[in-house]
């Protein structure tokens, strides 16, 4: 940061500076949201499928753990591969097993989700679905795990050059608590 700012205009390196942290406190907190939801997926999924009897159901769940840091496809992959295991044993079980994906699912949507990642990025859920979309047709799959954190740098970006907003009176993400009870 010091290498960057110093080769700016004097008038301008606090507004660098400031740009630069709120970026990096964006990232950071997306990513330790995404680990978060990685580690919740995986073991609420390990229970239920050992809760319904499924074969490999911790390799199962922490399978669909690690998926859950691909933007839409990773859940429905994860699903998909439950129901593949549950058929190997019978009808019912890879009906359970797709029932306890689409409800924890549903329950990760929700009730997770909102709560976990909250405003970390300030993208609206369309723009990110919008952008992983744009992406993937674009740059391939493997850009589409880091699109969200692209377009949030891009739009902090914007708002600070285009819109003329001051970086250092943006609120700093957090993941699970609002910045004025995290210190309670």
């Amino acid at each position: 940061i010091g290498l960057v700012t110093s080769m700016m205009k004097r008038k301008h390196r606090k507004t660098v500076h400031d740009t630069w942290e709120l970026i990096d406190a964006k990232l950071g907190a997306f990513v330790r949201g995404q680990l978060l939801l990685v580690t919740f997926v995986a073991v609420v999924l390990s229970l239920a499928f050992w809760a319904i009897g499924m074969p490999f159901w911790l390799l199962l769940g922490v399978f669909a753990g690690l998926v859950e840091v691909i933007p839409v496809i990773g859940p429905l992959l994860a699903g998909a591969v439950a129901v593949g295991v549950g058929l190997t044993v019978s009808w019912h079980l890879a009906l359970f097993a797709g029932i306890v994906v689409l409800v924890v699912r549903q329950f990760e949507d929700y009730v997770v989700i909102p709560r976990v990642m909250g405003h970390v990025t300030g993208l609206s859920p369309l723009l990110v679905l919008v952008s992983v979309s744009c992406v993937g047709l674009l740059l391939g799959p493997f850009y589409v795990l880091i699109a969200t954190p692209i377009v949030a740098t891009l739009v902090t970006l914007l708002d600070v050059i285009v819109r003329d907003k001051d970086p250092a009176e943006e609120e700093v993400p957090t993941v699970l608590f609002p910045k004025e009870s995290a210190g309670s």
